[in-house]
Parts: C-alpha cells; sequence; structure tokens
C-alpha cells in the first residue's frame, strides 16, 4: 500500500512527502454506550487508513484517493467545503483545527486504505484521525493533545458529514495500543489499557456484505429515543440511570423508547462485567456478555438484520466463545471469539450456510489488536 500510494504522489505532485496512519477498530463490548456517557472497549486493529502529505506552500488542499479513483481540490475557509462526501472528512478536520486556533496550510495528498468500508471497522474515523494526526505534525508541531484530536474527527462527522456520533472510534484510532484494548469511560473521558492477547483464541470479523451508510439513518432516531428517555427520568445520560428507575416508567414512556434503554443500561453493565473477566483470562465470561449484547441489539435496539441474525445463530452452533453484530448496526459484521480448534470449522460452516442462504459467501477478516495514529517511519 505504502509503494502504491507513493508512486501515485510523485506521479501527481513530482515530489514525495511524509506518510501517516490510523487505524480502523473493533470494539469487543459497549455499543451505543458512547453518547450515553457509558462505557466501551475498543482496540485499534492491523487494518488502516494511510497517507502522504506534503505542504504545499498554497491555500489549497490536493487530495487523491487511489481506492475510489478520485481527485478533488478545495480551500480552507468554510464556504469553500467540496460536495463529495468522502473530501468532506479530510475538509472537515482541517475546520474543525483552524477552529480551536491551531494551523492548517494547504497540502497535497495521496491515501488509501485496507479498512474495509461498510464493515462496521470505522474508516471514517481513521480517515479523520490519519489527518488530524499528521496536520497536528505538520503544521502545530504537535501541540494539539491527542484527546483533542479525538474530538476533532467526532466534531467533523457532527459538523461536516452529517453523523452524530460518540467519541469511541475516533478515541480507539487515535489511542491504540498494540495487544491492548481500552475501557473508555465516555463521560469522563478516563480511559483504561487491558492487555488483550488471548492464548488460544482468534479473534474474526465475519462480514455479511451488506452496507450500512449511517447519514441520515436510523442512527440518529436510537440517540433521540436515548435522550427522552434521560430527560424523562431527569438524569443527564443513561449512565446515571438503572434498571429499577427504567422499570418506575413502564408504560409513562413509549414502548419503542423503553425497549432502546433497556439496552443501553443492560450494555453500561456488560462492559463492566467483561474488563474484570478478562483481568482472570475469563474469555468464557467475556463470550457470554457477547451473545447477551448480540440478543440486546437485535430484539431492544433494533439495530441488527436477518444476515447478521443468521450469522450469530451459526455462531451457536458451532460453539463460537462468544459472537454478536458489530458497529453501528444495520449491516456489517460479527465480531467473534473463536477458539483455534474450532475456527476452521467454524469459517466453512459460515460461508457455506451463508451463501446457500443468501447467495453470496461472508467476508472473513481476522485482526490484530495494533497501534492507532501514528507517523510511519
Amino acid at each position: 500500500m505504502k509503494e502504491n500510494i507513493n508512486k501515485e504522489f510523485v506521479a501527481r505532485f513530482n515530489s514525495e512527502g511524509v506518510f501517516y496512519a490510523s487505524s480502523g477498530r473493533i470494539n469487543l463490548i459497549g455499543e451505543h454506550t458512547d453518547y450515553n456517557g457509558g462505557f466501551v472497549f475498543p482496540g485499534a486493529i492491523d487494518k488502516c487508513i494511510m497517507a502522504e502529505i506534503k505542504p504545499n506552500g498554497s491555500d489549497k488542499v490536493r487530495v487523491y484517493s487511489i481506492d475510489i479513483d478520485s481527485y478533488v481540490e478545495f480551500g480552507l475557509k468554510e464556504e469553500d467545503a467540496p460536495t463529495a462526501q468522502w473530501a468532506r472528512y479530510i475538509f472537515g478536520v482541517c475546520r474543525e483545527i483552524i477552529k480551536r486556533g491551531g494551523k492548517v496550510g494547504g497540502f497535497d495528498t495521496v491515501f488509501a486504505g485496507n479498512v474495509p468500508l461498510g464493515a462496521g471497522l470505522s474508516s471514517s474515523a481513521a480517515l479523520e484521525s490519519c489527518f488530524a494526526f499528521a496536520l497536528n505534525d505538520l503544521f502545530n508541531d504537535n501541540k494539539i493533545d491527542k484527546f483533542e484530536l479525538a474530538k476533532i474527527g467526532q466534531s467533523t462527522e457532527h459538523n461536516y458529514c452529517g453523523v452524530n456520533c460518540g467519541i469511541m472510534d475516533q478515541f480507539a484510532s487515535i489511542f491504540g495500543k498494540k495487544n491492548c484494548l481500552m475501557r473508555l469511560d465516555c463521560r469522563s473521558m478516563e480511559f483504561k489499557y487491558f492487555p488483550f492477547e488471548p492464548k488460544g483464541y482468534k479473534l474474526v470479523l465475519v462480514d455479511s456484505v451488506v452496507k450500512h451508510e449511517l447519514v441520515d439513518s436510523p442512527y440518529n432516531k436510537r440517540r433521540e429515543s436515548c435522550e427522552r428517555v434521560s430527560k424523562f427520568l431527569g438524569v443527564e445520560t443513561l449512565r446515571d440511570a438503572n434498571m429499577d428507575m427504567l422499570m418506575s416508567v413502564k408504560g409513562k414512556i413509549s414502548d419503542e423508547d423503553f425497549k432502546r434503554a433497556k439496552f443501553v443500561i443492560g450494555e453500561k453493565q456488560r462492559v463492566l462485567d467483561v474488563s474484570f473477566a478478562l483481568q482472570d483470562n475469563d474469555y468464557a465470561t467475556v463470550g457470554v456478555k457477547m451473545y447477551e449484547t448480540h440478543d440486546g441489539l437485535s430484539k431492544d435496539y433494533e439495530v441488527s438484520c436477518v444476515e447478521l441474525d443468521y450469522l450469530n445463530d451459526i455462531a451457536k452452533e458451532c460453539g463460537v466463545t462468544g459472537s454478536r453484530i458489530m458497529g453501528g448496526g444495520f449491516g456489517g459484521c460479527t465480531i467473534n471469539l473463536v477458539k483455534d480448534e474450532l475456527y476452521d470449522k467454524f469459517i466453512t460452516t459460515a460461508k457455506e450456510k451463508f451463501a446457500s442462504k443468501y447467495g453470496h459467501e461472508p467476508k472473513v477478516y481476522e485482526v490484530v489488536i495494533s497501534d492507532g495514529a501514528h507517523k510511519c517511519e
């Protein structure tokens, strides 16, 4: 990938720049809890967005995406926003840095990635984090702290891409550490690294190849449900609610809002249960909690789909330790914790059964927990 980027960069701009990369992410557990002030448990993975970048001394950004074979130029003022959705991620990062008093000059860049699109691995956050990290290094002497870089990516989603997301994806892409997951308190922003090197297990994503697009999607409606329940309960977010409080208002709120809140409150506790289990190398409990999360995401939060539920059923039948839908929902992947001796059988069975039912095989991605945003040597 690096060679391809450099070849394209030299051909287009007749010079060479500096390489930066930032990872996609998985989230072991803790879905749709970030914007509810709860806990999440992400890690950066060995799939990334990589860019070669060089300041060009002008006030123009010239950017080429290898993966979609598209070139865009834009200025750095608010009225210069590009129309191409993919370019708005980069433009938004530039604008959010400038709005915070940081510096951004014109630059040339070519980028590519191997984060599967639409699979729930947050390729958009990897793109934002790659450029936020790079522009901090190139134009700001790394004076912007890492938390602010994550917030720059989040604000880009809110203000330029139409997704009212939480902080988890950008946090994981910026703070990722090899062989470690991170438990992040999305309210206080305190986090702790937990070693994650499960001996005898593989972490594998099975992609339904059902693409989801979160812009103008039911994602924002889920958030609105949670906010309505929080307001009704008189708490800032569902982080401050418990199941007894929720049960006390059953019948006074809509059935839909009740189910959404039920999932989030239960998920808050599951993240804590998993962190304790990991400290004891108790992967059986981790797996039980993953299945519970899938059940809640499917029945209460209703962000699954028949294809993902089917992949989850296959995992159970094959004796997979833990399996659940991962990401915002409405398509994408299941994340699976599989014992080494069951891995081949599970993958073969999942491919055969899924293809028989839906006419195409799912894609399979083994993932390794890796470092987040960095300057490439």
